[in-house]
This record gives C-alpha cells, sequence and structure tokens, in this order.
C-alpha cells in the first residue's frame, strides 16, 4: 500500500515523505547544481595551481606561499561539492531502521539498526566556530557515541523535525508530545540552559 508523497524543499535539499509495504521512508536529497560543481572543480584547480606554484618556484618556500597554500585550501573545502546524492531513514515496524547514504557515483551505503538497540533520537543543535546546524542522532544501548542519521548532509530544522517525531512514536520516547512544537522556529523556544528540549 503506498501512500502519497508529501514534501518540502529549499534550495539546496529537498525533504520527501512517503509509506511503501509497511515501511515508513524519510529522504533528503540534494538539489543537484551545475554551478556547485563547476565551483567545486574552480576551487580544486585553485588549490593544485597554488601548491604547484608554491612547491615549483626558484624561490624558496616563504610565509607568502604558505598563506596563500592555506588560503586556497579553505576556498576549496568551502566550494567543495558533496558527492551524496541522497540520505535516506526508512523506519520498519517490528524490525528496526536503516539508513541509507546514496552518491551521485551510483555508490549506495547502507546500515542497519535493529529496534533492540534503539534507546532515543535526539535532535542536537550544533555549534562550530563558522556555523550552526541542527542534526538527527539516535542514543542507542551499549554503544558509546550518538549515531548521527544523516552522516554527510545537514538539512535545516524544519525538515528534520517531522522525522525526529516519526522517531519517538517509532521508539515510544514521550519525552516530548507531537503538540509541543507547532512550528520548527518553536525549538528555540524549548531549548533549556543546558542545550536540552523541555517536555
Amino acid at each position: 500500500m503506498e501512500q502519497k508523497v508529501q514534501g518540502v524543499s529549499t534550495g539546496v535539499y529537498r525533504y520527501t515523505h512517503r509509506r511503501e509495504g509497511g515501511a515508513d521512508i524519510h529522504d533528503v536529497l540534494v538539489e543537484k547544481s551545475l554551478f556547485r560543481v563547476l565551483l567545486s572543480c574552480i576551487g580544486a584547480a585553485l588549490l593544485l595551481g597554488n601548491v604547484c606554484r608554491a612547491l615549483l618556484s626558484k624561490e624558496t618556500l616563504c610565509l607568502g606561499s604558505f598563506w596563500s597554500v592555506s588560503f586556497s585550501a579553505i576556498i576549496a573545502k568551502w566550494l567543495e561539492y558533496k558527492p551524496v546524492k541522497k540520505e535516506s531513514l526508512m523506519i520498519m515496524p517490528d524490525f528496526g531502521i536503516q539508513l541509507e547514504q546514496h552518491f551521485w557515483s551510483g555508490r549506495v551505503h547502507c546500515q542497519f539498526v535493529p529496534i533492540s538497540k534503539l534507546l532515543k533520537p535526539l535532535l542536537n543543535e550544533c555549534v562550530t566556530p563558522v556555523t550552526c546546524y541542527w542534526s538527527l542522532a539516535l542514543l542507542l544501548r551499549n554503544e558509546d557515541e550518538l549515531m548521527l542519521v544523516f552522516k554527510k548532509l545537514h538539512p535545516p530544522v524544519k525538515m528534520l523535525v517531522p522525522i525526529w517525531k516519526a522517531l519517538c512514536a517509532f521508539t515510544n520516547s514521550d519525552d516530548i508530545s507531537p503538540s509541543v512544537v507547532s512550528r520548527p522556529d518553536d525549538l528555540h523556544e524549548l531549548v533549556d540552559q543546558d542545550g536540552a528540549l523541555e517536555s
């Protein structure tokens, strides 16, 4: 029994939700952009050119060449094209969940987590010196570290909230009811001083 596909789209990511054969499938797809691929190639060429210029020049390596190569590496990393086409979460009742990464090359990486290992899903706000983004993680039984649901992609919180709610319903986590978070913007109001969601 298939259900109609529901989804949300931003400029970079597209979220779709569907039900197939008893499984609840949540996909986050990267919108392919020829411009981003072109920028990625330009960034890699810039880095390669600066490294070759620094190594092949008649002068000895100096502080200026170090900064030039470092700056080029930062620009190349910023312009890097992510090879992931989509990441999926498939909730299979009575079995567990399957995480999938689909690459533009056609390669697929799958990881299955049995229902007996799942404790609870967590919606985290990750802060780095440069950016801030939301991530969805799983707290697993007998594991020291959290498992990220989306390992390569960083979709916005408005795409993560419905997936988080579905995982909470699946694992019977009753920490927060669906009616408490009416809009993704309301999550900032529910975060206490420690960064945990208040119920």
